[in-house]
């Protein structure tokens, strides 16, 4: 079923849109939870919340991304549920070792003076991705955003995972770099 139509039913309040949404994007969105949390019990429960969030969100909210939409509210759920959970459960190591190695690029303090300059950053970091070679960003988003693991990306792309590792260094120093230029704290 197309997007379109996807959405159409959340409009109409058809229970429906639920079932479709699951169908074309819950592997997806399971991925997403997977990689984050570690535990499938756990993505599987926020993948069922982010049906929910989009009931509830889906009108008024029309979105113009739909597979990108159910990413995002995946993503931020994964993440709350591992704000809630212990150290020691974090995605197995990955989450908080990708979170570990962001760190270096950004402030304790970031999540305060973020807030006030949300659209700023929001600019910094699409220019920095938009510099980054295909191979560089796409090696970015999926350790940043996707949170995969080190060795699943390296295989995928048919990288080491030295070369890999230093992919990442190289960018999260660029991005560092980048953040100071603009202003914003590091």
């Amino acid at each position: 079923m197309e997007d379109a139509a996807i959405i159409e039913l959340y409009f109409q309040r058809s229970e429906r849109a639920v079932s479709e949404s699951d169908k074309k994007y819950g592997r997806y969105c399971g991925t997403i939870a997977r990689n984050i949390l570690g535990n499938a019990e756990d993505a599987e429960e926020c993948v069922s919340d982010t049906w929910l969030r989009a009931w509830n969100t889906i009108p008024p909210t029309r979105p113009s991304f739909l597979k990108a939409f159910f990413g995002k509210i995946t993503r931020n759920l994964s993440l709350n549920r591992i704000e809630k959970d212990t150290a020691q459960k974090r995605g197995g190591g990955v989450t908080a070792a990708a979170l570990d190695e962001l760190a270096e690029c950004v402030a304790d303090e970031r999540a305060s003076n973020w807030s006030a300059d949300g659209a700023v950053i929001k600019d910094t970091l699409n220019a920095f991705l938009k510099d980054l070679s295909r191979e560089n960003r796409i090696v970015f988003v999926r350790r940043y955003w996707y949170f995969e693991d080190v060795k699943d990306i390296a295989k995928s792309m048919g990288f080491s995972e030295s070369k890999t590792k230093m992919m990442l260094k190289r960018a999260r120093e660029a991005l560092a770099k980048k953040l100071e230029k603009e202003g914003i704290e590091v």
